[in-house]
């Protein structure tokens, strides 16, 4: 007998993927733009910012969703990381709150 979340897990696995792929394209988008602009000037301080805010946030949220396994809240979690995540990345930016 099937499990009556496989389908929900399928998606999930499909959703982590989608995750870590896209922080691994925003990662490289900078790294790309600067060969061919000089407006995008990363440091390697920067590349270390970024990836200890994205993969932290990724790895906080999986290590969440493998405790918890109600897909909704799964899902709110991932959203408030997310959400988490672009205001530290805004004020790091262009320093919105001060």
């Amino acid at each position: 007998m099937k499990s009556t979340n496989e389908g929900l897990d399928r998606l999930w696995d499909a959703l982590r993927m989608i995750g870590w792929g896209g922080i691994a394209l925003l990662m490289l988008t900078p790294a790309v733009a600067m060969q061919f602009t000089d407006e995008v000037n990363w440091t390697g301080e920067d590349f270390v910012f970024a990836g200890v805010l994205l993969i932290g946030g990724a790895a906080l949220t999986e290590l969440f969703a493998w405790r918890v396994r109600n897909p909704v809240i799964r899902i709110g979690f991932g959203l408030c990381v997310a959400a988490a995540i672009a205001l530290i990345w805004a004020e790091a930016a262009v320093g919105i709150f001060h």
